[in-house]
């Protein structure tokens, strides 16, 4: 987790929590792995609850039709990186 920032470590913490992730740690996940197929294997239910779990966190909403969506939701680091800009 040392090449982790803080926030990215909360976002892996939620992002297990809500995701009901077993026996994953927020380390386990590399920052730049994708999030989906190949990578953490995620789905499009788990973006939608994931996004949910981020509004309520953080304050603010992921919208489906964002032209920057699967950019946001490509690796952790930029899903924290979006959170670092959008939260209130």
């Amino acid at each position: 987790m040392s090449n982790m920032s803080q926030l990215e470590i909360e976002v892996a913490e939620l992002m297990i929590q809500s995701l009901n992730l077993e026996d994953i740690e927020p380390g386990d996940i590399d920052p730049d792995a994708m999030l989906f197929n190949e990578g953490l294997g995620l789905d499009s239910i788990d973006a939608l609850e994931l996004g949910m779990a981020l509004s309520l966190e953080y304050g603010f909403q992921l919208k489906s039709d964002d032209p920057n969506i699967k950019t946001i939701f490509s690796s952790l680091r930029a899903l924290a990186k979006h959170v670092e800009v959008s939260r209130k």
